[in-house]
């Protein structure tokens, strides 16, 4: 557990809540819970911030009416210690609530960056399937582009069942029925 000071309002000795969460400063850094440890992320960069957005709008297309696609920030709150901010998240509108979801989405999408990429993969990856996300995904926006696939199994645990890289086309059929190529959803960081 990190521990802050008690001049920004936060006891020390005890684990983060969402409470805690609401007294960080607006600082453009994004703060998150997993089962009471703070985890703290600078802002995203260029790639990671048009990787995100272009996934965002391929799913959206494709989105059917029962469900929604959202970007960070929007926060997952699933208990008093844990809220997590998915870079793009598609939940079922029914569980939406005005100030966050409170269920585990449908998917999770995380963008890998330098100060990222081990919490993608290990806690939030954990945090995701022990909440119960269907699907979760990570893309890394470094060229030339990829895309992991991961969805539960019968054990309800974590299954790579794809990874494409560049121009490869990966259809996919969870959450719903899409194509994506991590090469084209890095298109626009190239000249014209």
């Amino acid at each position: 557990m990190v521990a802050m000071t008690e001049s920004v309002g936060i006891a020390e000795g005890r684990p983060f809540t969402v409470y805690d969460l609401e007294a960080m400063p607006d600082d453009g850094k994004r703060y998150e819970l997993i089962d009471g440890t703070l985890l703290v992320t600078p802002a995203p960069g260029w790639s990671h911030q048009e990787m995100a957005f272009a996934v965002a709008k391929v799913l959206d297309r494709a989105c059917p009416p029962d469900l929604r696609v959202l970007i960070a920030p929007f926060a997952v709150r699933t208990s008093i210690t844990n809220e997590v901010q998915p870079d793009v998240l598609v939940a079922r509108y029914t569980d939406l609530t005005e100030a966050n979801l409170p269920v585990a989405p449908v998917l999770a999408v995380e963008v890998l960056s330098l100060s990222t990429g081990l919490k993608d993969r290990n806690f939030k990856r954990a945090h995701y399937e022990r909440i119960g996300s269907q699907s979760y995904w990570i893309l890394d926006p470094r060229e030339p582009g990829g895309v992991e696939v991961y969805e539960l199994d019968g054990d309800d645990k974590y299954t790579l069942v794809a990874s494409v890289v560049g121009d490869e086309v990966l259809p996919l059929r969870r959450p719903f029925p899409v194509n994506l190529s991590p090469a084209r959803l890095l298109d626009r960081l190239r000249p014209v």
